[in-house]
């Protein structure tokens, strides 16, 4: 018996806790649920999982997988597989749907529903604010045929992510990572990673960079300092809008003092 047989029975124990209610208080990505109904393929149920760990959602719900647990999902999950691990299966769309306030189905075809339909992006802030205070769970069909009308007349909301009109179709994992993605940032505001900052170059820096610039263009007699014309005003607010820092005047110093060198030698 294979390992990922032998551990189903774990699995299944391990997996309860992701129908139940999640505290209030709690973080509301702690409180979505991403649902996979009749996903054919493993893979796509490992690459979904890792979609998901990239932007913060833990409950996966697999309604009928037609393999699962597999060794392919394992390795599409690429550092997600606790995700698969604690992965809650399913027989049916209802019970996936236990304890959901909201559900929302991901559907790119038009369909005749008699709820709402909104671009992901409005969904995924509808979702987050229901969140806050119960349970959400957004639904994504198999791959080859998505949602039936029937699936989605069991979600609330119907949303969609606005593609190529002639040719809308996505990937599973590709809709769940599109979808996690709109879901993170209606959740945290979108904060990225900033680029360390610098200490700005002085005034007395630049100026002196400046008459050093001056010096160095008479000495490579590419300025003569009788007729000027508009180079040293130029230069200078180049100098001001280029926005220096200290480190890089010393930079631009430092090459300024090589081509001075370079200049004296040859007149030597």
């Amino acid at each position: 018996m294979s390992r990922w047989a032998s551990d189903a029975a774990g699995r299944a124990q391990r997996a309860k806790a992701v129908l139940y209610r999640v505290p209030p208080g709690s973080d509301p990505l702690s409180r979505l649920r991403i649902v996979l109904v009749a996903t054919s393929h493993p893979g796509n149920i490992g690459a979904a999982a890792r979609a998901m760990h990239t932007m913060g959602l833990s409950r996966l719900v697999l309604v009928a997988p037609r393999r699962f647990p597999d060794p392919e999902a394992d390795a599409r999950a690429t550092g997600a597989t606790s995700l698969l691990t604690r992965a809650a299966v399913v027989a049916t769309l209802d019970l996936a749907l236990a304890g959901a306030a909201l559900s929302i189905g991901l559907s790119a075809r038009p369909r005749e529903f008699a709820g709402r339909v909104l671009p992901v992006r409005d969904a995924a802030r509808e979702a987050i604010a229901t969140a806050a205070r119960d349970d959400v769970a957004l639904v994504f069909g198999s791959e080859m045929s998505g949602l039936s009308n029937a699936e989605l007349e069991r979600c609330a909301v119907v949303a969609t992510i606005p593609a190529n009109p002639a040719y809308p179709s996505l990937n599973l994992a590709a809709a769940v990572q599109v979808a996690a993605y709109e879901l993170h940032v209606a959740a945290t505001g979108g904060q990225v990673w900033r680029a360390p900052k610098f200490a700005p170059a002085r005034a007395d820096e630049i100026a002196a960079l400046h008459t050093h610039a001056e010096r160095t263009l008479v000495a490579m007699r590419l300025l003569d300092p009788k007729m000027p014309k508009r180079l040293l005003p130029r230069l200078r607010r180049l100098f001001a809008r280029a926005g220096l820092e200290h480190e890089e005047v010393n930079i631009l110093r430092g090459i300024l003092a090589r081509i001075d060198q370079l200049v004296a030698q040859r007149r030597d």
